[in-house]
Formats: structure tokens, sequence, C-alpha cells
């Protein structure tokens, strides 16, 4: 009953973290989406369009360029006409003074006359201040609206007096008229400015002016086509294309249009990692659960969506650069092929939405990356990843070629930009190798180039085995040897069991000479111990090989086989020994067992048995054809009837093929070698 609440405890446990790592890698990846809208194109003039056939989707206005406009406005600038405002009560107040003038009582009535015909010749052609006419003259107005009882008239503006002039031209008089009896007459309080700057008619003037401006020179109806690949980008069609960026940008600007391209983004990246999960839980439990795993499938498919979206959203280069078919090759060597293609898929699928030519991105990633998955089998060497991305860069340029000849029939058309984008691609691919790196480190896997290190004899603690352990050193080589043909036979990681073989023993570091194949033919220290001392010490080579290879950073994958490469078996030949001795008592079981746990992989189960098998056959008196074939059947038969490989996903079709290729492998190595004859004399 416990184990049932347990089971159903971690099982919710699991799917509760399962939505939140999906509802969060939904919230980031929707987060960078870029919200519709935004005109993603990079054009220049005079340059060819790069892009394919470019069709307006809605009406918009052919703006007027910015250098136009400012010309144009600049010029209804210089143009307008300012608004003055004429007073009448100044003449009548000014012919009242007259009048009244206690000084001009006592004139002679000429010039009473003079001044009266003057000053209304004067007030007529329009006084004003010298504040009015220093802007005038700076802003190089020509002519000015005079507003007369609600009638605008056009005035020059040379033709309007400062105060100054308008004195000036009262004493110029005639001949009859003598300029200094006038003088004395004190002139200037009759002449003051009667046409005075209207503030805000002129400035409802200007605004009106600008308001009716016309910003366009044409009108793009929705259906017409604007550009095609391969034209050259006239004056015309780039005043088009900047015109759609703007309305572009004014239509996304609307709240209800960003809801809707928001709700659409989360529905669709919502259902396309819908559909990888329920991928992962019914075809791949084991990554499924595997928490590592996932996170390293959801980092990548984050990664890379952000890259693209940021890339688009701001117009950095272009996409194509972008080295997708990384995802594969990373995915593959940690994983397994169908889990990264279609990590490889959802991917590109969700970068697609921010791009006007989804088909076609998606055509040429999904052909990359199985191009990158078919042509690195099993990373192992540097040089494989130059191959790599010389294939990738050649299906990209020779799908991108297809595509162009089914669409255009004008050569001259093409876009062969577009090939130096494939080749910068396959560059940034090669940068794969130290990536890898970076990503097993990070994420705790083991990948093939690890292995391959790891499996080099000259490294420090397989050398030190050699020197002091030679006997072992030896058999962990003939069980490697042994391994590897078994996990090519059944399509296992050879790779794998080949390095963890060379490491399963290493704990008889510290007790060499305890062990069989170290010692010499008269020297056994057991001798002096207890049938449980001596299990004890032998089984401490599981527990001592642990500690050594967390010394030494050993990955989990190899002290997953110094860990079960004897399960939860028994060390048979003291404990059988011990209850011939104590035939009527029970031993200690603990004394005998090793620590476990069984094998649990494939890998670990073929070690288990090449390490049986190996061992036990130096103890054969002959090895002939029989003696081999029965011995390999005996150890395996009975590691399988003490269910040491009930956990391991090993089926008997490939035990029996594990047998075929040990039985094999021995013969092989303990044929019957032809004597050679001595020389006669």
């Amino acid at each position: 009953m416990f184990k049932t609440v347990r089971k159903h405890k971690n099982f919710f446990k699991d799917l509760l973290y399962t939505i939140l790592i999906t509802i969060g890698s939904i919230a980031v990846i929707v987060y960078f989406l870029p919200r519709g809208g935004e005109f993603n194109y990079q054009f220049d003039l005079n340059k060819p369009w790069k892009y394919g056939q470019l069709i307006a989707t809605f009406n918009f206005p052919i703006y007027k360029g910015e250098t136009v406009v400012k010309k144009e406005q600049d010029s209804l600038r210089n143009h307008f006409q300012p608004y003055f405002t004429f007073q009448k009560g100044e003449v009548d107040k000014v012919m009242k003074n007259i009048l009244e003038s206690a000084q001009l009582i006592e004139a002679p009535l000429k010039y009473k006359i003079y001044l009266r015909q003057k000053l209304l010749s004067i007030y007529a052609a329009g006084i004003v201040s010298n504040e009015d006419m220093n802007w005038l003259q700076m802003r190089r107005t020509q002519s000015v609206y005079v507003t007369d009882d609600k009638l605008a008239n056009e005035r020059q503006t040379a033709s309007l007096l400062t105060v100054k002039k308008a004195y000036q031209l009262l004493l110029e008089g005639t001949s009859h008229i003598d300029r200094n009896v006038l003088q004395q007459y004190n002139l200037s309080t009759y002449i003051t400015p009667n046409i005075t700057f209207d503030k805000w008619r002129t400035k409802q003037a200007f605004k009106d002016m600008f308001d009716n401006y016309s910003w366009a020179t044409g009108f793009v109806q929705s259906g017409q086509k604007i550009v095609d690949r391969g034209e050259i980008v006239g004056w015309q069609t780039y005043s088009i294309l900047q015109s759609l960026k703007k309305e572009s940008a004014k239509r996304d600007d609307t709240i209800s249009q960003r809801e809707y391209i928001l709700f659409g983004q989360i529905l669709f990246v919502t259902l396309l990692m819908i559909c990888f999960m329920l991928y992962l839980r019914l075809f791949r439990r084991n990554f499924y659960r595997h928490k590592n795993s996932m996170a390293l499938m959801l980092s990548c498919i984050i990664f890379y969506s952000i890259l693209t979206a940021l890339m688009v959203e701001h117009n950095l280069f272009n996409v194509y650069i972008i080295p997708y078919a990384m995802i594969p090759i990373v995915l593959r060597t940690f994983l397994d092929s169908r889990t990264a293609f279609l990590s490889l898929l959802i991917t590109v699928l969700i970068c697609s939405i921010t791009l006007h030519y989804p088909y076609e991105f998606v055509l040429l990633q999904l052909t990359a990356g199985l191009i990158s998955m078919y042509s690195l089998s099993e990373l192992t060497e540097r040089s494989q990843l130059i191959r790599v991305a010389f294939f990738v860069s050649l299906t990209y340029a020779v799908t991108y070629f297809a595509i162009e000849l089914t669409n255009i029939t004008d050569v001259s058309k093409f876009n062969f930009s577009m090939y130096k984008y494939f080749l910068i691609n396959g560059i940034f691919l090669m940068f794969a190798y130290p990536i890898l790196y970076l990503l097993e480190k990070a994420f705790g896997f083991t990948s093939n180039v690890t292995l391959v290190e790891l499996s080099n004899t000259n490294n420090h603690l397989l050398r030190r085995m050699s020197e002091l352990a030679p006997g072992t050193f030896q058999h962990s080589i003939q069980v490697a040897n042994l391994a590897a043909e078994a996990a090519n036979a059944i399509r296992a990681n050879s790779q794998l069991v080949r390095t963890g073989a060379l490491y399963h023993d290493i704990g008889k570091l510290e007790n060499p000479e305890f062990f069989t194949e170290n010692q010499t033919e008269n020297t056994n220290p057991h001798k002096e111990l207890s049938y449980e001392q001596s299990s004890q010490i032998v089984i401490s080579h599981v527990t001592g090989g642990l500690k050594l290879a967390d010394k030494y950073r050993l990955p989990t994958a190899i002290k997953d086989f110094i860990r079960t490469h004897h399960g939860c078996g028994k060390t048979k030949y003291f404990y059988i020994s011990w209850k011939n001795e104590h035939p009527d008592q029970e031993p200690d079981e603990k004394m005998f067992t090793y620590p476990g746990p069984n094998p649990f992989t494939k890998e670990t189960a073929i070690l288990m048995m090449a390490d049986s098998v190996e061992a036990a056959s130096h103890s054969l008196p002959k090895h002939t054809d029989e003696s081999i074939n029965e011995l390999v059947d005996r150890i395996i038969d009975t590691q399988v009837a003490d269910k040491a490989f009930e956990k391991c996903p090993i089926t008997f079709r490939d035990i029996n093929l594990i047998k075929s290729v040990f039985k094999e492998k021995l013969r092989s190595i303990y044929h019957i070698r032809v004597s050679y004859p001595e020389l006669k004399k």
C-alpha cells in the first residue's frame, strides 16, 4: 500500500514538474516573439530585392520621403503669410488730436491741412511697430494678410511703414511747407502703429496649413504587386517599401491587433510543445523522466527561438547564418536521432512564424538537419565536424537553388547573396565541438569524444593500473574487447561499454595483490584471512572504485559500470567455501553480497556478462569448443536465473547474440597455435 501511495505521489510530482517547465518554456518563447505586423525586410536603394514576390495585403498611401517633406515644408514656411489687424480707431484718434492740439490751434491753416492729408495717406499705407517689422524681415516674409472688417487683404511687406519711416515721410513736405516749422509741432505724438500682429489668427492659419499638407504622393491597393525577387529597388519602389514599413508599424500599434497576435502565438507554441511532450511521454519515457535530458532539449528549443526572434525583430543580419543543424548534432550526441530530429522540427516551426517565407525556411532547415544527422553518425574526432559543415552548407545551397528554379525563370533574378549566408552557417556549425563540451559539463552528459579521450590507456589512471595491477589491466582490456563486440552485435553503444570496461575494476588498485590475476603462484594473502574478511576486501573494490572515480572526476556513465558490474551478486568462491565448512549454519548474507545495483542498461548488462565470462575462461583446464560453449552458457544463464537483468531493457534475442559473440571471440583468443619446427643440424 505504501509503495502504491509513493508511486502515485512521484507520478504527480513528475507531472507537476513537466507542466511547470513546459509552461515556463512557452512563456519565455512567446515573450520574445515579435508581435507580427513588423516589416522584417532588408532593402537598399538601387539594389536587387533579395526576397520573393511581395504583394500588398492592405491599402496604404505612398508617403513622401523625409527629404521631400522637409523641402516642401520649408517652402511652405518661407511663403507663409502672417495675419495683421487694421486698427481704424487709431486714425480717428490722431485726427481728433490734430484738431484739439494746443500747438496746432495757432498754426497756419496750410500746415493743418498738410498734416491732416499727409497723416491720412500714411495711415492708409499702414504703420507697424519696429519689432513686427524686424520679425517680418528676419523671416524674409514678402507679403502679409491685413484684416479689415473680417476681410483679409494681401499687402506687400515693403509697402508697410515703420514709425520711423512714417515720421520721415511726414517731414518731407512740399515746397510751400517749411520743415523746421513742422518739427516744432511735436509730430511723433501723431504717429502710432495702426497695423498690429494677430498672433492667434496667424497660429491657427499656420496649423491649418500643415494639417492640410499632403504626406502622400500616391496610393497602393490590396493585392497589388510591389516588387519581385531580383528586381532593382528604384526610387518609386523604395518609397512604396518605406511607406509599407511605416503603415505596418501604425497597424501594429493598435491594442486589439497585438492581443490577437499574442493569443495566436500562445496557442501555436502551446500546441507544438504539447505534441513534443506527448512524443516523449509515449516513446521516450527515459528522457521524459530524466530532468537533465528534458532541460537540454528545452534549452535548445528556447535558445534558437529567442535568437531568431531577436534577429528578425531588430533586422540583424540574416536568420540563415544561424546553425540550426547544431540542434540534431547536439541532441543525437547525448540522446538519440529521433528525438534530435523532432526537437529540430519543433524549433524550426516555432521560428517560422516570425518569418515572411516560412515554407522556404522550414524546407531548408529540415533538409540540412537530416544531412547533418546522417553525416555525423558518431562524433569521435574534430575533423568530422568539418565534413558535416561542408555537407550542410552544400545542402543549403542545392535546396535553395532548387526552390529558386521552381519560382524564377530568369537567372538574373537569382539571389546569389544567400549563398554567402550558407557559408557562414557552415563556419558557425564547426563551433559545435567546444559547445558540446560546455553542454556536457552543464547537463551532466557524456559524449563519445569524452569516452574516446578516457579510453586512452596513456592517461594517468589507466597507466597507474597497468603498473600496479598489470593482471587487472590486461583483464580490463580483454573485457573491453569482448563487450565492444557484443555491443556492436545488438546495436548498443560500443564506445561507452568499451570505456566502462577499462575502468570497471579500478578499485583493485587499493589492494591489487588480493585479486587472482595479480598474484603469483606462491602468493595468496587470503590464506591468512577468514572468508568474511576476504569477501569484504574483494567487495571493497566496487566502493573503492567509486571513490577513485570521484577523485578523478569520471563521468556518471562510467561510475554506473563500476557499481553494476557485479550487481547484487555474491562473492561465490568465499560464500560457497564458507557454507561447505559450516553446513549446519547460515552465513551473514551481507558479508558476501555486493552493494549493487543490478545492471539497468544494455551496456552495463553486457559488461557484467563479459567480466564474468572473461574471468572464468582462465580457469578452464582445456580451451575446446565444447568447454568454451558450456562456460559461456552456464555463466550467463546463471545470471539470468538470478534475475540480474530484470530491470534491464535487454531481450533474450540480445542475450543469445551476446553469447555467440563471446564464444567466437574466446575461441579466437584460445585457439591452438602451430608449433614451429626446429632447424636440424
